[in-house]
């Protein structure tokens, strides 16, 4: 059995849960706390090992995460610093890392990642991978959008993705398309 321990954000985006291992971020939750109602954990739901996991609160914990979380929402912090544990296939987890390489206020698109991760007609792979992100903000997977400049999905929601990228810059104005090719 492994410990993990987790905290709730109030965010302008909605309830967050953060939730870290001994290693690292694990689990940004942005479904009201779903995670808890699991028996297992393994921060991917297509993953076929699952790990049992217990569940502990604690703001002590999680707080480093809480701060750099908040700092980003208030406009005072473009990267994140903290150790992130990433779980997942190790398509996942290619994925996850080109995420992290795409800056603050910039979009990439599904084929570009597939491209990035050595796999360029896995470009609905890489969209498989974004749904199952378990570290969404975090590993900016609302920074990737399709081929034609929309959105395309996300885990919050769309308006969600919106007002993240509204809120990095990233987003356009209606005339504009998300990228320039």
């Amino acid at each position: 059995m492994e410990t993990f321990y987790y905290s709730k954000l109030d965010s302008p985006v909605g309830v967050l849960y953060v939730g870290v291992s001994e290693q690292g971020m694990v689990l940004l939750d942005l479904h009201g706390g779903e995670f808890l109602r699991k028996p297992s954990f393994n921060g991917s739901d297509s993953s076929r090992s699952h790990s049992k996991i217990e569940w502990v609160e604690s703001e002590q914990k999680t707080a480093a995460y809480v701060r750099e979380l908040k700092e980003y929402f208030s406009g005072k912090r473009k990267e994140f610093s903290l150790p992130l544990d990433l779980r997942g296939t190790e398509f996942q987890k290619r994925c996850w890392r080109a995420l992290l390489k795409i800056p603050y206020g910039k979009t990439r698109s599904y084929a570009e990642i597939a491209r990035d991760v050595g796999s360029p007609r896995s470009f609905r792979a890489v969209g498989q991978a974004n749904h199952y992100n378990p570290i969404a903000i975090v590993v900016p997977c609302h920074r990737v959008i399709t081929s034609a400049g929309t959105l395309g999905g996300y885990g919050g929601g769309l308006e969600m993705k919106e007002k993240l990228l509204r809120h990095e810059k990233a987003m356009p104005s209606k005339s504009e398309t998300l990228f320039s090719a």
